[in-house]
């Protein structure tokens, strides 16, 4: 199947008792068993749930992996990604990483004994001069947030291997529609499905795909024991959000692409961070990896007032936090998701008191122009 028929008839489809051509939500904590110890495949919910279930095999199918785990949140899924790791292990990061990643990684994880070292993983070079005895994992983000820097996964991958390494990508920005790190050698891959997954911004969740048989028992067994999984409610609005994400995600580009060439052109607008610039340094990467760009630009107007300014004249771009949804919203990631990372540290990665971060929608291209003339004049 391709991409778009697989987001409908892909992983568990309707009910076959009752031939509803949706499954159904198993709101239910408990299972009967016929005897002790013998039961139906479900036990309890935590460990296993029907509804959960036909999700994390739809989204195991989209990324060509062999098991697929739903979360209460894509923090809940990186925490128990990162729980296969030992204390005194040592991880290999994104510099330019989400801020809740950031602040799980240096405020939690850390009181665990977890070390970490932040590198431009788009330079593999730095990631080999990071490379410790106690490494046991490459984690990658790309493209990034807020900058939009690629990685190359392939490369990634390459290096994994030589060492002995987990290597992790988060997808988010991506999605399984442009993007499937593990064809290109990964051995995790993970989403915040609350945004382009789910897409409607009405869910939070996360996703995690693995590659073989082996980490898939260790992740559940995690995803068991330490029991943030996601409701069936939940699990459902993700499913509903899949059948779309193949349309949604082309509507997007195209939004995206003419909102850029407006952004290009314009006095005020200083820096833009879009990998599908051909000026963009990893544009080439990109191109090879990706099947497609994404709907998340950046772009620097100069100072805090300036963007402020912008932020508050917009009229179709909501200020909000998060991202992938079908509206357009609007933030400065200085103010909003990558406040925790302190300001020296965003300083020097590039994240500016100036920088504003848009995820397009799919409203009409030319609103979006027009809304956003009018707000940095």
């Amino acid at each position: 199947m391709r991409a778009k028929t697989k987001m409908i008839h892909g992983g568990i489809t309707g009910d076959e008792r009752t031939g509803a051509v949706s499954v159904p939500i198993y709101q239910v904590s408990t299972y009967e068993q016929d005897s002790v110890g013998k039961h139906r495949g479900y036990e309890y919910s935590r460990t296993g749930n029907p509804t959960r279930h036909a999700l994390e095999t739809v989204i195991s199918e989209l990324e060509n992996g062999k098991a697929g785990f739903a979360f209460g949140s894509g923090m809940a899924a990186i925490t128990s990604v990162m729980m296969l790791l030992d204390a005194d292990d040592h991880i290999v990061m994104t510099d330019d990483v989400y801020g809740g990643t950031y602040r799980l990684m240096t405020s939690v994880l850390n009181r665990f004994k977890l070390d970490h070292t932040y590198v431009d993983t788009s330079k593999p070079e730095k990631v080999e001069d990071a490379i410790k005895e106690n490494t046991k994992a490459l984690y990658v983000e790309t493209p990034t947030n807020p900058l939009l820097k690629i990685t190359d996964i392939k490369r990634m991958a390459e290096i994994a291997k030589k060492h002995n390494l987990l290597l992790i990508v988060d997808n988010t920005f991506a999605t399984p529609y442009w993007q499937q790190p593990l064809d290109l050698g990964a051995d995790i891959v993970l989403h915040s499905a609350t945004k382009y997954i789910g897409g409607h911004s009405d869910v939070v969740a996360g996703l995690v795909v693995v590659n073989d048989e082996e980490l898939a028992e260790k992740i559940h067994f995690i995803q068991n024991s330490a029991g943030g999984v996601l409701g069936p409610q939940d699990s459902w609005l993700l499913m509903r959000g899949i059948k779309t994400l193949g349309i949604r995600m082309e509507a997007i580009e195209r939004n995206t692409e003419k909102l850029v060439d407006f952004l290009q052109s314009h006095e005020k607008v200083s820096t833009i961070y879009y990998p599908g610039i051909e000026s963009h340094p990893g544009n080439g990467v990109a191109k090879q990896q990706a099947k497609g760009f994404g709907g998340m630009v950046s772009f620097d107007v100069g100072s805090e007032e300036a963007a402020e300014k912008v932020l508050s004249r917009v009229k179709y771009y909501t200020l909000a936090e998060s991202l992938g949804a079908v509206e357009s919203l609007i933030s400065v990631p200085a103010k909003m998701t990558h406040a925790s990372i302190p300001a020296d540290r965003r300083a020097e990665l590039g994240i500016t008191d100036g920088l504003i971060r848009l995820s397009v929608g799919i409203e009409d291209a030319d609103d979006l122009i027009e809304d956003l003339e009018q707000a940095l004049k």
